[in-house]
């Protein structure tokens, strides 16, 4: 039995069912599919590991193109699928609570159960075609979920309503938000299109396993004309964008629109992991090209310096902006990006050490572990909303004595997001601060370890001031059906923390020897770098120690209040408030050209096209056919023909009747024997 194309496939049954259904079954139906796809997922992840080898299947398409629809098993394919089809379940159980009573459950579910069999296929695509169909899936999806609450109530919309930089409005609407993010991430994908393009022209195939075997057919002509390095980037475009890297990093921040549920399948489960999961499975690729083509070598290693300096930057960028952020979502958001940053970083290095599984290995865990932790934390916060009526950190506190499972749950999840030990996030955070140090890239590995500090100061912050110190309002704990799932998550981000130096290396380095163009023996030792535990460590509890001190003290509160009155102080807060200007300078540069281009191609078009030749051309030259058609036709036609030809016509006949009629009998007697002899003759003839 194909368990992967069951893997697939089964989402898109339970959303063609979601359709038909009605009520509570449309419902179950929905988290039914997605359940027995984890299923299945698991059973085809077993019979890889107990078949120890990759286990590929296909199916003839379009032979005439080479085109099949295949899945392909190997570690990679077989982990990811796992992550992505039990964590969509857990959410998808959530969402049978917090969406109860939405007008649009049936769009919702379509659209969610649409979201998870995009990105399944995405996974096991054995081929660039099939691939790019569960690419684009995903972000048809993500546009009508982040945009599900299309009719724009303000409490929808992220932002501050009415805050402006530089007179652009800082808050979104859901419509606009779903816009935004289909826009950037089709910016990316036109390249990945491209690349998709040039790949089949080299090897006449898109098979991702052929295209690894070629690897000297389409990288080597590439390398010699100086165009592989442009090709790489072009290629990797839409990782760049579909993981909300920068400059592409916009869209994620906006896209806390949508359902909560839905942010935590975005930001754990499927979209944004999309584009790491491209470096995944393409950049043993692009190292196999480095080792097989000489000359490609220092094109790739360029390739993969701009993959790590982007990655550091996007961490740090984003995980500044999370400091002063007053919506508990949009800090989320931030941090999400801010983590992917960590995993361009890790892939981005790997590429230019002695020891690429190491680097492919850190990637890969920290996307494990970001995908466990952040999928509790999102369900969390949308249980802290639902409870408080309010997306603002402000309207928060002191939910602690309320909501205490809710108050374990986030705090375990954090404190893996902080990377403290013996968390899983902290194994896996420290492998990606390792590879960046051994990278040589000495920017990236400050702006990485600076990162984790931010991430440590930005959590606790969240933390108390949510849970801590406030008011305490008078609520409730979430609904079982929405807490075992994120409580669940929570936990076992913790339980793999603790296992972790006994199973997790071990498992999954084993496991990346299985992979496309990994072909090297590798394998690791979990061992503590004491210089790099102690920068790590020692920034991670500076920063919690200062964020403690801050916000649980009277007079670190009234150090932060006098800090933004003064001029610098606001300065600083409202540029990392208002997101480094970036969103601002592109609707001022991109958005402001566009439209003033518009305008004027508009203005030019109606003074010179419509105006000149509708309006005034088109009138003149009907005129001038008119009066020259109207006198020709008056002199040649009416005069000539009807006053002169057509007269003389009749004359001419009136005047041969006229001969005709002379008024003698006899001439008439003779006419008529004439005629009578003449019939007689006809019918003799004939008969």
């Amino acid at each position: 039995m194909d368990y992967a194309l069951l893997t697939w496939s089964l989402p898109f049954i339970g959303a063609l069912l979601s359709l038909i259904l009605r009520g509570k079954l449309r419902d179950i139906i929905a988290v039914l599919a997605i359940l027995a796809s984890a299923v299945f997922s698991t059973l085809s992840l077993q019979e890889f590991l107990r078949a120890g080898e990759p286990i590929h299947l296909s199916y003839q398409w379009i032979p005439s193109l080479g085109i099949s629809l295949g899945t392909y098993v190997d570690s990679l394919s077989g982990f990811m699928s796992l992550i992505v089809s039990w964590l969509s379940f857990l959410i998808a159980a959530y969402s049978l609570k917090y969406m109860e009573g939405d007008p649009g459950l049936t769009r919702y579910w379509f659209f969610f159960d649409f979201f998870v069999g995009s990105m399944l296929l995405l996974v096991l695509a054995d081929n660039l075609v099939t691939m790019f169909l569960g690419w684009e899936g995903t972000g048809l999806a993500s546009y009508a979920l982040i945009g599900h609450w299309y009719t724009d109530e303000e409490e929808r919309c992220v932002g501050d309503i009415g805050r402006k930089a530089f007179g652009i409005p800082m808050w979104f609407t859901p419509s606009h938000s779903g816009l935004r993010a289909i826009v950037f991430t089709r910016l990316g994908d036109v390249g990945f299109i491209a690349g998709i393009g040039v790949l089949y022209y080299f090897t006449k195939s898109f098979s991702i396993l052929e295209i690894s075997e070629k690897v000297a057919q389409w990288a080597g002509p590439m390398a010699e004309s100086g165009l592989l390095l442009p090709f790489l980037l072009v290629f990797s475009l839409g990782a760049f964008a579909k993981s909300a890297q920068f400059p592409f990093h916009e869209w994620l921040v906006t896209a806390m629109t949508g359902p909560t549920s839905v942010s935590a399948l975005i930001h754990a489960a499927t979209m944004v992991k999309a584009g790491v999961y491209f470096l995944l499975r393409f950049s043993p690729i692009f190292v196999l090209a480095a080792h097989e083509v000489p000359i490609a070598e220092s094109q790739v290693h360029s390739f993969f310096s701009i993959v790590a300096i982007i990655g550091a930057f996007t961490a740090f960028l984003m995980a500044s902006q999370a400091l002063v952020s007053r919506e508990l979502k949009l800090i989320l958001a931030f941090s999400t990006a801010s983590q992917l940053g960590y995993m361009f970083l890790a892939l981005g290095a790997a590429g230019l050490i002695a020891e690429f599984p190491l680097g492919f290995l850190a990637g890969f865990s920290h996307l494990m572990s970001h995908a466990i932790f952040k999928a509790s934390l999102f369900l969390v916060a949308g249980a802290m909303i639902h409870a408080v009526h309010s997306r603002f950190i402000d309207d928060m506190g002191g939910l602690w004595k309320f909501m205490k499972w809710s108050f374990l749950s986030m705090s375990l999840a954090s404190l893996s997001l902080m990377g403290i030990p013996p968390f899983m996030g902290f194994w896996t955070k420290d492998m990606v601060l390792e590879v960046a140090r051994e990278s040589g890239i000495y920017l990236a590995y400050m702006l990485g370890l600076i990162t984790a500090g931010l991430t440590a100061f930005y959590s606790t912050r969240l933390l108390i001031r949510t849970f801590i110190i406030g008011k305490a309002h008078h609520t409730h704990e979430a609904h079982p059906i929405m807490l075992l799932p994120y409580l669940t998550l929570a936990v076992i981000s913790f339980l793999l923390g603790m296992l972790w130096p006994i199973l997790g290396v071990n498992l999954l380095s084993g496991m990346v020897l299985r992979v496309i163009g990994v072909h090297e023996e590798f394998h690791p030792e979990l061992h503590l770098d004491p210089e790099l535990l102690i920068s790590s460590l020692g920034i991670v509890s500076l920063s919690i120690i200062v964020a403690l001190s801050l916000y649980l003290t009277e007079g670190g509160l009234s150090r932060i209040s006098s800090a933004r009155s003064t001029s610098l102080g606001r300065a600083i807060h409202d540029f990392l408030y208002d997101r480094w200007y970036i969103n601002a300078l592109y609707y001022k540069a991109i958005v402001g050209s566009f439209s003033w281009l518009s305008r004027n191609v508009f203005k030019y078009f109606d003074s010179l096209v419509v105006d000149g030749f509708y309006h005034i051309l088109i009138p003149k030259l009907t005129e001038w056919l008119s009066y020259f058609g109207f006198k020709y036709f008056e002199t040649e036609v009416v005069d000539d023909t009807y006053h002169e030809r057509v007269v003389r016509g009749f004359t001419s006949l009136g005047s041969f009747f006229r001969r005709m009629q002379t008024g003698l009998v006899n001439h008439y007697l003779t006419i008529f024997v004439l005629g009578l002899l003449v019939v007689l003759l006809l019918i003799i003839w004939v008969g």
